[in-house]
């Protein structure tokens, strides 16, 4: 963690996931509209981007932690302090391919505690001071991968299912309190995700257009920032998403398999 002195006028965000991607993206538009950050990924790549960020004049403080465990989202949350957040970025996620059973569990569960378990620590903590203070802003990095069975994606495809869920229910629970949940839905995303999931040989990784991070956060951000329920990266996946809702689930995990299974790549 690197030290730095914060300002008293300049608002808090908290951003996961910031060593790359969209998280990264989504700290430099912090950074660019005068946020004080305080940026957490489980990569000392981490401290490289806050180096970056305090270009900007602002303050910016990295964490390094495992998200997947409560020890690590500890870490965070002692960073944060007693200092109001105004904008939380949940944003840290992992994915992995390959069937279910041929997953290394470890890695499945893993994967699991990142996208669910440390996200909803996270948010408890942060949340229950914004609704204490009547404002607060918190955006969710959900997927349109939530809206199918992810057959060869099934763990992930779950996870992403549960957070789209959930930022819904959030919301709606805290209707009147002056803080906003918001779910940004992104669809294939051109980052190290595929590398990192072992998913380099599938169609999706290879043959589908991807989306731009910085385009794909910049969405994010401005729904984030009108208090916007939900938004879908991308008229191509709003398609899908729409899609989905009128497909019948075996259809939906077949059309992922295509996508998804170990070799389908077709170049």
């Amino acid at each position: 963690m690197s030290e730095t002195v914060h300002s008293q006028s300049r608002p808090l965000a908290v951003v996961t996931g910031a060593s790359s991607g969209i998280g990264l993206e989504l700290a430099r538009l912090c950074a660019a509209d005068g946020f004080d950050l305080v940026i957490a990924a489980d990569e000392a790549e981490i401290e490289t981007v806050a180096t970056e960020l305090r270009r900007s004049g602002v303050a910016v403080e990295a964490v390094t932690a495992d998200l997947s465990s409560l020890e690590g989202v500890g870490q965070l949350v002692a960073v944060i302090g007693e200092r109001p957040v105004h904008s939380l970025f949940a944003n840290a996620g992992q994915a992995l391919g390959k069937g279910f059973l041929d997953q290394d569990l470890h890695r499945a569960l893993e994967m699991m505690n990142t996208n669910i378990t440390g996200t909803l620590a996270l948010i408890h903590h942060v949340g229950n001071a914004m609704r204490a203070r009547g404002e607060g802003h918190i955006l969710i990095t959900g997927s349109i991968a939530g809206f199918m069975p992810g057959a060869f994606m099934a763990v992930y495809n779950g996870t992403k299912a549960f957070l789209n869920s959930f930022s819904f229910a959030l919301r709606n629970e805290l209707k009147g309190t002056g803080v906003t949940v918001s779910c940004l839905m992104p669809g294939p995303t051109d980052t190290e995700i595929f590398a990192r999931g072992d998913m380099q040989d599938t169609s999706m990784a290879r043959d589908v257009p991807k989306e731009d991070p910085a385009k794909v956060a910049r969405t994010g951000y401005e729904a984030l920032k009108k208090g916007e329920g939900d938004v879908v990266s991308g008229w191509s996946n709003k398609l899908q998403a729409a899609l989905a809702n009128v497909t019948p689930a075996p259809m939906l995990a077949e059309m992922n398999r295509k996508l998804a299974e170990p070799g389908s790549a077709k170049t």
